[in-house]
């Protein structure tokens, strides 16, 4: 296994997150608030419990090229994501949920209202996962890469290829949710909900490209730690 990627951890910064508002991504002008927010005190019911049904995780939800229970193989490039869930100071989080969605080879995702781009559906993908890290905060994921897709956000405007994450603490409040983009992809400097994230911590939603990960004749491998708090935290799409 590789050294993480993190190097540093410290006090949060509170600019490393996306901001609500951000006028390149049109939606976020009209779903972000316009006035501040009303604070409310969550219940311990909020802040404790429940948390994720880990009993329904089984080991073939995270080979997504296999778990549309049709008995078929996904179309694509299979590949291999994985890394660590980490704290501030770098110690590894154990027993987190992680439920990723994503489109399909061609950019489809398998949703009812996917109509807005004429992408063929694999019926052998489903386009979701789950597992769960293990002592070493590691999680693991066999995938087909995502498809660039456009959407209506500007003139000739194309999503690079990502990954949807959620992860899961000890209740549902500690939700957090993110993307993943890959190295070297060429419409990042062109996507506005990339380069909604601060310029300093954009890097940190990118997977890299890892050879060890990688099986022979078999996937390519990615590689990709996320950092809950602190100074070198994973940007997110909500900061709680």
């Amino acid at each position: 296994m590789t050294d993480p990627i993190v190097t540093h951890y410290g006090p949060k910064a509170y600019d490393d997150h996306p901001p609500f508002r951000y006028p390149d991504y049109k939606s976020t002008v009209k779903r972000s608030p316009e006035m501040d927010m009303v604070h409310i005190v969550q219940t311990l019911s909020e802040t404790s419990g429940p948390g994720p049904a880990w009993a329904e995780v089984a080991e073939e939800d995270a080979d997504l090229t296999t778990n549309a229970g049709t008995g078929g193989e996904a179309i694509g490039e299979r590949i291999i994501v994985t890394g660590r869930v980490l704290d501030e100071n770098g110690e590894p989080l154990p027993g987190t949920l992680l439920e990723i969605w994503q489109a399909n080879a061609c950019g489809g995702y398998s949703h009812w209202r996917e109509t807005a781009f004429p992408a063929p559906l694999d019926p052998n993908f489903l386009g979701v996962g789950q597992c769960i890290t293990d002592e070493e905060g590691v999680y693991r994921f066999t995938t087909i890469k995502p498809g660039p897709y456009p959407w209506g956000n500007h003139p000739n405007a194309w999503r690079p290829a990502h990954i949807h994450f959620s992860l899961m603490g000890p209740a549902w409040g500690s939700r957090l949710v993110t993307q993943l983009y890959f190295q070297g992809d060429p419409l990042l400097p062109l996507d506005p909900i990339y380069n909604g994230v601060p310029a300093h911590s954009r890097e940190r939603l990118i997977a890299a490209y890892d050879h060890d990960v990688t099986v022979e004749n078999w996937a390519l491998g990615w590689r990709w730690d996320i950092v809950l708090r602190g100074s070198a935290a994973t940007p997110f799409e909500e900061d709680h």
